[in-house]
This record gives structure tokens, sequence and C-alpha cells, in this order.
């Protein structure tokens, strides 16, 4: 049976009743890693991702190297997502929620979005036009708003709001969809022109999204502490 979204200060993801992110999270529990540790891990795949987009600008004319840095940029976002699955999981259902897991859950999020985000909009800055950078600073600016604006509901009294359009899932959607969309668009670019057109694209959905979800979050909020007044 399906659970209703969560209203205190964990998201609800129907993917943590699958038994495989179950397995894998008992796995890193029996290997002695720690909530705390996997969420560190994930500013290491986060940094991945940025390494690989900030190398797009350093390919030549290799094309299977470009391919080859917008894959490793997929995979990378994944597997931070991953750990972002796998400390919830360790630290409640494994037994192993510590008294700073709210700040190692909170923390290496908002490092994580600024890592990727802002690197998305500098990749290959010398090839690109004037305003890529300034969407990819504005993306993680908006990122980490979004976060900030659901954790102040908390502290005010009112239930964390994870309404969307662009939470943090959402954004990792966005940003992976376009890295697979880019290789696609390898093809139809040329050395003056190079294939990022679909991430300025893809940024200025989450830029859009996240100014849709930052209103929607700020209204909900208010809502439920006029009722509370």
């Amino acid at each position: 049976m399906t659970k209703p979204p969560s209203n205190g200060a964990r998201r609800y993801l129907k993917i943590r009743e699958k038994q495989w992110p179950r397995a894998l999270a008992r796995m890193a529990g029996n290997a002695g890693l720690s909530p705390n540790a996997i969420s560190v891990l994930s500013l290491v795949f986060a940094a991945g991702a940025a390494a690989c987009l900030l190398s797009l600008g350093h390919t030549g004319s290799s094309r299977a190297v470009e391919v080859a840095l917008w894959l490793g940029t997929a995979v990378c976002i994944q597997l931070r997502l991953l750990c972002n699955l796998l400390d919830g999981l360790v630290a409640i259902e494994g037994g192993k929620k510590s008294p700073a897991g709210g700040l190692f859950n909170e923390v290496p999020d908002r490092i994580a979005d600024v890592l990727i985000l802002a690197a998305a909009g500098g990749c290959g800055a010398a090839a690109l036009t004037f305003y890529h950078i300034p969407l990819g600073w504005a993306a993680a600016a908006l990122a980490v708003m979004t976060a900030y604006v659901r954790v102040l509901g908390g502290t005010l009294g009112a239930a964390q709001s994870f309404t969307g359009p662009m939470a943090k899932q959402h954004r990792m959607a966005v940003l992976t969809a376009a890295c697979l969309a880019s290789i696609a668009e390898i093809r139809l670019a040329s050395e003056a022109q190079p294939a990022r057109e679909v991430l300025r694209i893809a940024l200025t959905i989450i830029i859009a999204g996240c100014i849709i979800t930052l209103w929607r979050r700020l209204r909900r909020i208010s809502a439920e502490l006029k009722s509370n007044a």
C-alpha cells in the first residue's frame, strides 16, 4: 500500500519501499559505512560531475572524449542521488541515526547542488555565449533557496514543504536528461558551436521550475502559519 507523503523533515520517496535500495543500505551498513559518511560520499560524486562538466572545454576535437564526459556527468549525478537515498535508509531503517545527522543530510546536499549547477553553467566557458555562466549560478542560487525556504518553514513551526516542480530529484533528473541529450547534440555540433544548447535549455527549465517551487512552498508555509496562529 502506498504511504502518504511525510509531513516531517524527511521527504517521502516511494523508491524507499523497493527491495533493491534496502538491500544496498544493508550492505553499506554491514560494510561499516555510517549515514554521515555516505552523505559526505555524495559530495565526491558531485565533485566528479562538476569535474566532467568543466572538462568539456578541454576535449579538443575528440568527440569520443566529450561523449565520455557527458556520460560521466550523468552517472555521477545519479550516484550522488543514490547516496542521498542510502544515507536516510541506513540512518532510519538501519537504526544508525546520529545527533548530527540532520547537518550531514542538508549541508552536503547544498554544496553538491552548487558544484553541479554552477559547473553546468561554466562547462567549456571559452566556447559559450556570455549568458551560460550566469544561468548556472542562478540555478545554483535558486536551488539553495528552495531548500532554505523548506527548512525555514520547519523552524517557524510549519511542516517542511517538499513541493515541486523543481525539488532536488527533479533538478537532477532534468540535468541527467540534458547530459544524455547532449550526446545526440554532438552529432549536430561543430568546434565553433559546441554541444551546449540542450544544457542551456535545461538550466533555463531548472531556473523557471525553482521560481515556481519557491512560490508554491512560500504560499503553503504562509497558509499553514496563518491557520496555526
